[in-house]
């Protein structure tokens, strides 16, 4: 006798669907399609954010001694919220640039890249029918990951406002308006994401922004997830304002940091949050129920790193300092070819990035036919596939009610070798002759 199961057709297929509801709306993913496009046809790739140029020596010497160096137990499961040299530096180290002693145990948790902490933060405090502010632009994974816990993005824009002495326009001249953001606020507001400095403006929120923002979340009990990523990576000597410092902020805001970007090795995947223990303990429960762990060679050379940068903090040996003042000149490379082109790039304060106005650049780029794509898209994709120079367009960092307002203008990297940075002036050099002679 035929049993049942043999007897059920052999492509029979699933009729229910397989897709949770959270994941609704949030499948594509602007890296995922420009990766691709870089790859395929870039000679020059200054779009995506990350450097060309190796990690400082002596982070390499860190994770040569702990792969070879004889302690077999690196090799193995560290402590699950962080290992301890790590959480220990990087405690000390807050507890230079906050003014408050900090406990490495409870409020420093170790993750997987700063993007597992915002999904981690995210996943600890956004219920269903909260609200979350973000403002825009703003690093793009923000939205799918409110949405994800169940939440419901707010969006405010940072309003730009040209200069009038005809200088090129810089990120600070990008600003919120205040009544604008405090209508934002409601019962319904759960937290606001903040991102300075902020990819991809590269803008670094003054002290009078911050403070606006701190009394916005006290007023109506709003946690702060701060997302500082680029917190030594800023430029004209400026310093920067961390919002856990301000009064009423500490017990409410959870600053998230990233190894990838403090000492150039984006690969390694070692991000951090800093915060009270009331508000990290629930980060510590989602950490435990999803990653649980991360690789220990890669804490163990990190921390070796920050040892180093607590003994020289400060001084122009740091690589704190030494880090900005390269990239800064790197910027003001790019910035002066993106000006000998024809185009405006906005003088960023801080981060890898700046970003270019390319208004002029409207009869260059051929209508395509049947298409709903913003010009931002439209223009980097055929600045891609016919002059060999990669960028991200700026509307993908915004919302759909808002993207519309922003697309003239794209997003270059600037965390790149000079060699690199003299390829593409080359190609824009030879851009701007072919403009000429048409």
């Amino acid at each position: 006798l035929q049993t049942p199961f043999l007897s059920l057709p052999l492509q029979a297929k699933m009729s229910r669907p397989v897709q949770a509801r959270r994941l609704e709306g949030i499948d594509k993913n602007i890296w995922v399609e420009f990766v691709k496009l870089a790859a395929t046809y870039s000679k020059v790739n200054l779009g995506q954010g990350f450097p060309d140029f190796p990690a400082p020596e002596f982070l390499q010497e860190a994770l040569k001694r702990a792969l070879g160096g004889g302690n077999h137990m690196l090799h193995q499961y560290t402590r699950a919220f962080g290992h301890p040299p790590l959480v220990t530096a990087l405690a000390q180290l807050f507890e230079k640039v906050l003014g408050r002693e900090l406990d490495p145990m409870t409020n420093v948790m170790v993750t997987v890249g700063a993007y597992q902490a915002l999904f981690c933060c995210f996943q600890a405090f956004v219920d269903e029918g909260d609200e979350v502010i973000i403002i825009e632009p703003f690093f793009d994974c923000y939205e799918p990951m409110v949405k994800m816990a169940g939440g419901t993005p707010v969006f405010v824009p940072l309003r730009p406002k040209a200069p009038k002495d005809g200088k090129l326009m810089s990120s600070a001249d990008w600003q919120l308006d205040p009544a604008e953001l405090a209508s934002k606020f409601s019962e319904r507001t759960k937290a606001i994401v903040l991102n300075s400095p902020n990819n991809p403006l590269g803008k670094v929120f003054s002290r009078g922004e911050l403070e606006l923002i701190a009394e916005l979340c006290v007023e109506h009990d709003v946690l702060c997830v701060s997302d500082e990523v680029y917190e030594w990576l800023v430029y004209d000597r400026r310093e920067l304002t961390r919002i856990a410092s301000l009064p009423g902020m500490w017990d409410r805001t959870v600053i998230i940091g990233s190894a990838g970007k403090t000492f150039s090795a984006t690969g390694w995947k070692v991000g951090w949050t800093v915060g009270p223990d009331r508000l990290l303990r629930h980060v510590r429960t989602v950490h435990q129920n999803s990653v649980y762990h991360c690789a220990t060679i890669a804490q163990e050379a990190v921390a070796q790193g920050f040892q180093r940068e607590l003994t020289l903090f400060g001084k122009p040996e740091s690589y704190f300092v030494q880090l900005p003042r390269a990239l800064q000149q790197k910027r003001d490379l790019l910035i002066q070819s993106l000006v000998d082109v024809g185009m405006k790039p906005i003088v960023p304060e801080g981060t890898y990035f700046l970003v270019a106005d390319i208004s002029e650049f409207k009869s260059d780029v051929p209508e395509v036919p049947n298409s709903d794509e913003p010009y931002d898209y439209r223009f980097t994709k055929w600045m891609m596939k016919n002059k060999g120079l990669a960028a991200i367009p700026l509307s993908a960092f915004y919302s759909e009610a808002h993207k519309n307002n922003y697309t003239n203008f794209i997003r270059f990297c600037f965390a790149k070798e000079e060699s690199t940075l003299k390829a593409a002036n080359d190609i824009l050099q030879k851009w701007k002759k072919e403009k000429t002679s048409s």
